[in-house]
C-alpha cells in the first residue's frame, strides 16, 4: 500500500491566504517525512482550491487563464506536485469553455465541470458544456492526453483527495489522504477460503493501516492548526497485476471482468468498503480506471469489458467512468449522451460519480492506445454506442430526480 496523495485544500482569495499556503507547504513536507519514516511511500502532494469561477472577479474571461498560471507557479514553488482549481459551475455557464484554454496554458493543473448536484438536479446545458470540454481538450495534443486533467462531476461534494474531482469549500484549510491500496485486496482475496474471510481480511488490513496513519495525521493536524478530514480508500490501482483492482475482482471467481458475475464481485467489494471504520473523505468507492489498471486494460484487449459494464459497476458504488479511451471522431453530442447517463445514475442513486473520458485523435474503436505514461497500461479504444440526444433531452432544462428509497417510495 502507498499514499497516492497528501491533498491540501484552501481558498486563495481569503485574507492571509499566502500565509495559509506556506503553512500547508510545511505541513505536507512534515507529513511526507513522518509517513515515510513509518514505512509508507508518498507518491505526490497536491493542492486543491475552491472552484475557479468564484475566484475570477469578472467570471468568465481570459483572466482565468492568467489565474491558473499564477496559482500553478505559486503551488510548484512550495513543493506541490499537482494543483486542482476545481470545477466549472452551472451558475457560471461561460466557465466551462475556459477549461481547454487553461489546460493548454498549464502543465499540472486539473479541472472539473459540474453537471449535476443533489440539490439542483441535472443541468442539461452543463452536461453538454462538459462534453464540449472533453471534445475540445482531446485536440490539445495528438494523443488526447490532456483529458487526463478534466472530469465531469455529478453529485460530487468538495473535500475528496483524488484529482480531477478534488476541490475545496469553505474558509478552513484542511488535508486528506488518497490511498493506492488495490494490492491489499489482491492479497486478501488470493489467500481467503471463504467470502467472509476475504472481506474480514481486507477490512483488517485497511483499518490497521488507516488507524496508524490517522494517529500520525492527527498529531500533524494539531501541530499545524489544519483540519485532517480523512481518507479516500477507493482501492486505487497501479498498472501492475499485483496492484490491480480488476485482478482482485477476478480473484473472487469471475473468469474475466465484464462477464456475468462481475457485478456481484463489484458489489461485494463496495460493501466491504462501506463497512470499514476510518475517517472518510471523497468517494471510498470502487475505483476502476481503465487505463490505470493492468487487468482492466487487458479486458479491453480481449473484448470482455464494455462501457456499459462500467456504468453497471457504478450503480453498486463506483467512482464512475475513469480514463476510458474512446474513438477520436466522437462528436460532443455523442459524449453528452454518455455523460447524461452518469449524471442520472449519480442523482437517482444519491451518490457521487465522475466521468473522465479520453477520446484519442485518429483512433477508432478496437485500435490500440499508445500512451507513454508510467501510470497507464495501454489497451484498446472502447466503442461507444451513442447518438446525439434529441427532443426534450436536448433542451435547456435543469431537472431533478428523487433518490430512490430502499422500499421504492
Amino acid at each position: 500500500m502507498k499514499i497516492r496523495s497528501i491533498t491540501c485544500f484552501y481558498h486563495p482569495g481569503l485574507s492571509g491566504a499566502g500565509a495559509t499556503l506556506d503553512r500547508l507547504a510545511r505541513l505536507t513536507a512534515a507529513t511526507s517525512q513522518r509517513f515515510q519514516a513509518a514505512g509508507y511511500e508518498v507518491q505526490s502532494v497536491r493542492l486543491a482550491t475552491v472552484p475557479f469561477p468564484v475566484m475570477v472577479p469578472t467570471c468568465c474571461d481570459e483572466s482565468a487563464v492568467i489565474l491558473a498560471q499564477k496559482l500553478e507557479l505559486r503551488a510548484a514553488e512550495r513543493g506541490f506536485t499537482y494543483l486542482s482549481l476545481g470545477p466549472a459551475l452551472p451558475e457560471y455557464p461561460a466557465s466551462y469553455a475556459l477549461i481547454p484554454q487553461m489546460i493548454a496554458a498549464t502543465r499540472n493543473v486539473f479541472f472539473g465541470g459540474v453537471m449535476a448536484t443533489a440539490t439542483d438536479g441535472i443541468s442539461l446545458p452543463a452536461v453538454r458544456a462538459c462534453a464540449e470540454v472533453i471534445h475540445s481538450a482531446a485536440r490539445i495534443s495528438p494523443d488526447g492526453f490532456a483529458n487526463l486533467r478534466f472530469s465531469a462531476l455529478a453529485n460530487v461534494p468538495p473535500g475528496g483527495p483524488f484529482f480531477p474531482a478534488g476541490h475545496a469549500s469553505g474558509d478552513h484549510a484542511a488535508f486528506a489522504l488518497a490511498l493506492e491500496c488495490a494490492d491489499l485486496a489482491v492479497n486478501a482475496f488470493s489467500r481467503a477460503a471463504t467470502l467472509e474471510t476475504a472481506r474480514q481480511t481486507l477490512l483488517a488490513e485497511l483499518e490497521g493501516h488507516t488507524a496508524a496513519l490517522t494517529e500520525i495525521a492527527a498529531g500533524l493536524a494539531a501541530e499545524y492548526e489544519t483540519l485532517f478530514s480523512g481518507f479516500d480508500v477507493s482501492l486505487a490501482p497501479y498498472p501492475e497485476d499485483a496492484i490491480s483492482l480488476g485482478n482482485a475482482l477476478e480473484k473472487l471467481g469471475v473468469p474475466a471482468l465484464g462477464l456475468a458475475g462481475s457485478l456481484g464481485a463489484a458489489a461485494f467489494v463496495a460493501d466491504a468498503l462501506d463497512r470499514g471504520r476510518w475517517p472518510r473523505a471523497g468517494f471510498n468507492g470502487l475505483m476502476l480506471p481503465v487505463l490505470e489498471d493492468s487487468v482492466l486494460a487487458r479486458r479491453t484487449l480481449d473484448g470482455t469489458l464494455s462501457i456499459k459494464d462500467l456504468l453497471i459497476f457504478s450503480a453498486v458504488c463506483g467512482t464512475g467512468l475513469d480514463t476510458v479511451p474512446l474513438p477520436g471522431d466522437l462528436t460532443s453530442g455523442q459524449i453528452a449522451a454518455l455523460l447524461l447517463d452518469v449524471a442520472a445514475l449519480a442523482v437517482r442513486l444519491g451518490k457521487p460519480l465522475t466521468a473522465r473520458l479520453m477520446p484519442v485523435p485518429g483512433k477508432q474503436a478496437g485500435d490500440l492506445t499508445g500512451f507513454d505514461f508510467a501510470f497507464f497500461a495501454n489497451g484498446r479504444v472502447m466503442p461507444l454506442e451513442a447518438s446525439p440526444l434529441t427532443g426534450l433531452l436536448a433542451g435547456n432544462e435543469t431537472f431533478n430526480l428523487r433518490p430512490r428509497r430502499p422500499n421504492g417510495d
